[in-house]
């Protein structure tokens, strides 16, 4: 696995476990907001320090009394084919996986789940389908997309849907068709902007929306969910 860089504790990033988080590189979007290019553009990824697998497993050695999971971020793990065999590795020294994920890969997805791989999964939702290139940055098959919610929907995983809500790209109506199309289900968070180092620059000068705003839209998706709530990132 090629490992960018490593968090040796969250109290966050896992919901109700003591995890560190794995970031890998390499992504195949290019969503503009996103604050980690040095994951994600290969002119940053190889001035990014590296992480050998071996060193990581050390460490987790070393945590065994201590942590209980494992996040796996990036960067897009599921571009990567050695994650089942790495993630084999981390089951078998008894710690949790929590998997980050754009879900545009349903059949590494499905794979991890046929396999119990991934104890818990958090998909992004980007936008609504009409939006989903111009937000990912990239062309992407919105079939893959929908394939990735329904396996994550029809299996008996732990899983969060989630979004993060750019001012000028997204808004409460966005939300709301989003909440339409995945339909009902566990949980779907919505992510208020961070700007700071982003892809585009432009978006480091972006003001997130008022926490207000984001309480509306919360009240106006909720009854699509089970839990539905805003998240600071």
């Amino acid at each position: 696995m090629k490992i960018g860089g490593l968090q040796k504790i969250t109290l966050i990033d896992y919901p109700g476990k003591l995890a560190c988080t794995v970031f890998t590189t390499e992504c195949n979007f290019r969503c503009p907001f996103c604050y980690s290019s040095e994951l994600v553009l290969p002119e940053k990824i190889k001035n990014q320090p590296k992480i050998k697998e071996a060193d990581f497993f050390n460490f987790l050695k070393e945590r065994k009394n201590l942590l209980e999971g494992v996040v796996l971020c990036g960067g897009e793990p599921t571009v990567q084919k050695e994650l089942p065999g790495f993630i084999k590795k981390i089951k078998k020294m008894n710690y949790l996986v929590k998997l980050d994920t754009n879900g545009s890969n349903p059949q590494m997805l499905q794979k991890l789940i046929s396999q119990e791989l991934v104890d818990y999964v958090a998909m992004d939702i980007k936008a609504p389908k009409d939006k989903y290139e111009k937000i990912a940055g990239k062309k992407i098959s919105i079939t893959n997309i929908e394939k990735s919610v329904n396996a994550l929907k029809e299996s008996k995983l732990d899983f969060e849907f989630r979004t993060t809500i750019v001012p000028g790209l997204l808004d409460k109506n966005d939300i709301v068709e989003i909440s339409k199309w995945i339909g009902v289900t566990k949980k779907y968070y919505l992510q208020n902007f961070k700007p700071g180092k982003n892809i585009d620059p432009n978006f480091e000068k972006v003001k997130p929306y008022p926490s207000d705003y984001l309480l509306e839209i919360k009240q106006a998706v909720a009854p699509f969910f089970d839990v539905c709530e805003v998240r600071n990132i």
